[in-house]
């Protein structure tokens, strides 16, 4: 079987590091926001070319605790609105109502299944505060004009790069377009801890400090409360972890990459139909998704020859049962992209062998 990704591989290439860094957080005695998380950030947060990153416990808090901070901050209030791509993941839109907003869905970008500019204009109204981006897959949404109408419209942009860490528009990362942006370093990221993990980056002095604060029980003195602030600190252990992945990164994004070249080369079968790459240093490659009108029959063929496949997603947030009083909406497009999308190994760790198999298997599933 070839997985669809192999975490064991992955972080055995690097397990010597690994255990080193684990051993030096045991013996150094400190465990919650000590040295190694602040080496962490201050690294990241030059990845990320921010000049903030504050560590935290997951993705979707990092998510969270922005929209919260802005609230403290009279950014925005309870009912406002946040435009969001139809198909994002449903953390975001978790994210979004956990804060008393309202979640605005519009089409994706058919092409590259990101949020669409176009879309984002006729969604606008007086109740419309945020906008955010989800940069699925490993590449940025269109960012500058995005950043224009935010301009235009005096509305914040919040990035969820979770699955596009390092990936750059115009030279510029992920990270560093918006005025906040939350990360996760979920294990199957491309920059993925040892269990769960995130971060938020941001230029903004004030949010840097509210989130310190939110972060750690809504306090930067021990006993002295400023908000109601949450536990979310990403621990000592998963700094380090962290430190070691950032280091060998880009050899990591750069296997993906050579994977994704040879499948766009190699799978000629008109019935599947693949993602979009047009510079190659603007994609990182998280996953690799195509399209196929017989998702089921292709899924089945690839796992009877030995290919392991994922649906991401097979539905939609706003017709999941935690939202049933969305399940009325309906968008044409998103819910055929929901019903043909179907990811494809893309793993660091895959041989040739592996990847011309996936090729071939591809090419001789008849529709």
């Amino acid at each position: 079987m070839i997985q669809f990704l192999s975490l064991k591989k992955i972080n055995a290439k690097y397990a010597d590091e690994l255990k080193a860094a684990c051993a030096r957080v045991i013996d150094s005695g400190y465990f919650i926001l000590g040295p190694e998380l602040q080496r962490f950030e201050q690294a990241f947060a030059s990845f990320s070319q921010a000049k903030h990153c504050i560590g935290l416990g997951n993705g979707l808090d990092a998510l969270t605790l922005i929209l919260r901070a802005w609230k403290l901050q009279g950014k925005i209030k309870d009912g406002d609105e946040v435009i969001i791509q139809a198909n994002a993941y449903i953390a975001c839109v978790l994210a979004i109502t956990e804060n008393n907003l309202v979640p605005v869905f519009v089409e994706p970008d058919a092409n590259n299944f990101n949020l669409d500019p176009a879309k984002i204009r006729t969604a606008i109204t007086e109740k419309t505060r945020v906008i955010m981006p989800v940069h699925l897959y490993g590449r940025l949404c269109e960012m500058p004009e995005i950043m224009a109408i935010a301009a235009e419209a005096n509305l914040l942009v919040l990035e969820d790069a979770s699955q596009s860490h390092g990936a750059t528009l115009q030279g510029k990362p992920a990270g560093s377009w918006g005025d906040a942006t939350g990360f996760s370093f979920y294990p199957s990221k491309n920059l993925g801890a040892l269990a769960d993990a995130g971060a938020a980056v941001t230029n903004d002095d004030e949010l840097d400090k509210a989130l310190r604060a939110l972060r750690n029980y809504g306090s930067f003195e021990r006993y002295n409360n400023l908000y109601q602030g949450v536990n979310s600190r990403l621990g000592e252990m998963q700094a380090a972890i962290l430190s070691v992945k950032l280091n060998h990164f880009w050899s990591e994004v750069e296997c993906r990459r050579e994977v994704a070249a040879r499948y766009l080369a190699g799978i000629t079968n008109p019935a599947i139909k693949l993602p979009q790459w047009e510079v190659r240093e603007q994609h990182t490659w998280h996953l690799f998704v195509v399209r196929c009108s017989q998702r089921e029959a292709l899924q089945a063929h690839l796992a009877n020859h030995g290919v392991e496949s994922i649906i991401h997603y097979p539905k939609p947030p706003y017709k999941q049962q935690a939202y049933e009083k969305m399940n009325h909406l309906s968008f044409a497009l998103n819910e055929q992209l929901h019903r043909e999308v179907l990811s494809i190994p893309i793993d660091p760790s895959m041989t040739d062998e592996d990847v011309e198999t996936v090729i071939e298997v591809c090419n001789s599933f008849s529709a």
